[in-house]
């Protein structure tokens, strides 16, 4: 099964050799008139997004509204486990980090048209109903930032239409016996002052249930082996409304106007009560939490073309978002009921500001340059309560903490058509971020100020200016900052162990005021065929080479509690040292008759999909042999198949992803293993008329138990934590109009 997306690859490369001299195949007989218009439409689609690639020098994948929006998913991180490259964190169908190159911890950069969100904001809270296409670069520029050492995913919302339009989605969907309702609907318009604007929102709600098993063994090397378990099943219901627009006016010849409103509006609940096994303190739990999200953004764009060939673009970018939470534990069967309560209150507001300046001169060169500041400002309010009173050793920290970034940035670019067979793209980009915050007497001020130079080179050359074959090469700078989190972070106690010594396996988490970024030193290697009929045959060898590699490290540190020394594990972010990373991503996709010239006519319209990418890490300091980035598989592929029926309004499709087990060694106490995941996704899509659809998605079609475990070798125990969770077959019957 491994191979084959390597067949795939290598039988469309052998097919294509043979098939360039010939004469293409006549055309099928004419279908119905629905499904002429059907093909019409795919087939631009497709032109579209392969003239954006091919035109970028700087690699660049472009996955269109149709493609996402094929398999019907609830959420943009399910989406994107079928794209080149891109490993999601979590079980199917729960969200989760976004990965590029399969590189956890913030290595990858997430944008929203072209703007990184507040913290907090994560991309399932996003429908992919409000998405107008997906932007992936591999490697980074200086105008979209050198924060991306994996690389840079551009979100892209919805757009205004010069007509009018209304389109709706209703959507049922089936989880585990639990119902999952979508509504979504858009309005594009325009009115005779110039002005065309777009208004898309989206109700949701997601009911979900879950399984709570995980067990714990601890061997010491002196004593009894204990052994620990938790059994029980938790309810996670959250309601959301997302709204967002595009109202775009024609000032003049050359001048417009852009207003991008954006609100998320979430609220949450989640109930869960599990037993205790083992001699535990407590052997029954119940915990409760209510969360509420509040985002508001807007967003202004104006350019004006200064010259001819001199343009002027300035963006204004600003929002607030809130998040609160309140938690309750209760334990009980133990010599005393226990109950913990905590509140958070986060609010964190920012403005960006960017202005660039646009040139295309005469002799083929596109000179960009520009300047971004950003201001930031972070309060989090945090109440912890033990059976009614604060809990012991917080008091020292305080309630409040408060911490503010200002970050700025200049950079320029020239991309250069030095002749019809290359073009040259030469960037440099300096950012400056500084960080302050103030949590308590115990912690005091914390200041931290990182500086990065960002050189950048790119290549691309063709053989010959007709040719469908191109070369890519990059040699980039690129980097990681330490998040907000990382550096101004009060302790956060275990709630299994609020006072007193805790364990290896209940460990504290804690802050690092003295992080140093990630510098990251990359290069790209790739060749890139495009197929007569809108194919695509592409690898790319990729390197990078880390310098300062942040990790979270667990030790035993001596905490005080009340003024009483008391040695706890904490969980703190470090850094450690030099990290190497290197890959080959291979990708195919053709219609069958570009690989196969004499395909039986109603074969033709078959469309196949494969991607396979291949990864190696290696963390300096860290004992093999599995000493690689944080979450990084060996490997991940998918293959797919996508079939219209000739003369009906019916469509197909089918997918199988699978990512292997991952077993990383975090630290020289501390590995993790993940297992393997397996999902296998199918969709039928019936054309009821021109303008209205249904479409049945069923995701997770052959669903596998998700096991996590992790082991710490502190030298007096060797502690094995295990968790196993089920996962679903999930079903959505989806209905598409367009009035």
């Amino acid at each position: 099964m491994r191979l084959t997306p390597f067949l795939l690859f290598g039988l469309a490369l052998c097919a294509q050799a043979q098939t360039n001299t010939q004469t293409p195949p006549p055309p099928a007989a004419p279908a119905s008139a629905p499904a002429a218009r059907l093909d019409k439409v795919e087939v631009s689609g497709q032109a579209s997004d392969e003239a954006k690639r091919r035109a970028s020098t700087a690699s660049k994948i472009v996955i269109s509204r149709e493609d996402l929006l094929r398999f019907g998913d609830g959420n943009l991180v399910d989406l994107m486990r079928r794209l080149p490259g891109v490993t999601p964190g979590g079980r199917p169908g729960r969200g989760g980090e976004i990965r590029m190159r399969g590189m956890g911890g913030g290595f990858t950069q997430i944008l929203v048209d072209g703007e990184r969100m507040p913290p907090g904001f994560t991309l399932d809270q996003v429908p992919p109903e409000q998405v107008e296409r997906i932007e992936i670069q591999r490697a980074p520029t200086a105008e979209t930032g050198a924060r991306a050492v994996a690389g840079t995913i551009n979100v892209i919302l919805r757009e205004p239409l010069a007509r009018k339009l209304n389109e709706a989605r209703l959507s049922l969907g089936f989880d585990h016996g639990e119902l999952q309702p979508n509504v979504a609907l858009t309005h594009n318009d325009s009115t005779a002052g110039g002005l065309n604007y777009s208004v898309t929102s989206v109700l949701n709600r997601q009911r979900r249930a879950d399984d709570i098993n995980s067990r714990t063994r601890i061997e010491p090397d002196a004593g009894l082996v204990q052994e620990r378990s938790q059994r029980g099943r938790s309810l996670d219901q959250r309601d959301s409304l997302n709204l967002n627009g595009r109202l775009q006016w024609r000032l003049g010849e050359g001048e417009t106007l852009q207003l991008m409103p954006f609100a998320v509006l979430a609220q949450g609940e989640n109930h869960s009560q599990f037993a205790q096994g083992g001699e535990p303190r407590y052997t029954q739990v119940a915990t409760q939490s209510e969360g509420r999200f509040r985002m508001l953004r807007a967003g202004a764009n104006y350019q004006k073309r200064l010259s001819e060939d001199l343009r002027l673009d300035l963006r204004a970018n600003g929002g607030g978002a809130n998040l609160r939470n309140d938690n309750q534990r209760l334990e009980s069967g133990g010599t005393l009921d226990r109950r913990q309560d905590d509140h958070n209150d986060n609010r964190d507001r920012n403005l960006n500001l960017t202005g660039k300046l646009s040139l295309q001169t005469a002799a083929e060169h596109a000179w960009v340059s520009g300047t971004e500041l950003e201001w930031g400002r972070r309060n989090n309010t945090r109440t912890s309560l033990q059976n009614g009173q604060p809990l012991l050793g917080l008091g020292d920290f305080g309630d409040e903490l408060s911490a503010r970034t200002l970050r700025s940035a200049l950079y320029t670019q020239d991309e250069w058509q030095a002749s019809p067979q290359w073009n040259l793209h030469a960037g440099l980009r300096f950012e400056q971020i500084d960080s302050r915050g103030q949590a308590g007497a115990a912690l005091g001020e914390v200041r931290n100020r990182s500086q990065v130079w960002s050189p950048l080179l790119h290549a691309l050359w063709k053989p010959d200016p007709r040719s469908r074959e191109q070369l890519r090469m990059s040699l980039t700078r690129s980097y990681r900052a330490a998040s907000l989190n990382d550096l101004i972070a009060r302790p956060v106690f275990n709630s299994q162990f609020p006072s007193g010594p805790n364990t290896e396996y209940a460990a504290d988490s804690a802050g690092n005021p003295n992080l140093k970024p990630e510098l990251a030193t990359g290069l790209e290697f790739a060749y890139e065929r495009y197929l007569s009929k809108g194919g695509l045959l592409s690898a790319n060898l990729f390197a990078r080479s880390i310098q300062g590699l942040i990790r979270r490290t667990l030790a035993l540190e001596d905490s005080v509690l009340n003024g009483v020394p008391t040695p706890r594990w904490v969980s703190r972010p470090r850094n450690l040292g030099d990290a190497r990373v290197y890959g080959l991503e291979l990708e195919a996709k053709a219609r069958l008759d570009e690989i196969w010239a004499e395909a039986p006519p109603a074969w033709v319209p078959l469309q196949l999909r494969a991607n396979l990418s291949l990864f190696r890490s290696a963390v300096e300091g860290i004992p093999g042999p599995h000493n690689r980035i944080d979450a990084q598989p060996r490997f991940t592929s998918n293959l797919g198949l996508d079939y219209r029926t000739p003369g009906s309004p019916v469509s197909l499709g089918v997918n199988w992803s699978y990512t292997p087990e991952v077993l990383i060694q975090q630290t020289e106490i501390l590995s993790s293993r993940t297992s393997k995941r397996v999902v296998f996704d199918a969709y039928g899509q019936w054309a009821i008329s021109r303008d209205t659809s249904l479409r049945l998605a069923l995701s997770n079609l052959d669903p596998l138990d998700a096991l996590s475990q992790t082991v710490v070798d502190s030298g007096s125990n060797l502690v094995t934590t295990e968790s196993r969770q089920r996962t679903f077959r999930t079903a959505t019957l989806r209905l598409e109009t367009r009035f």
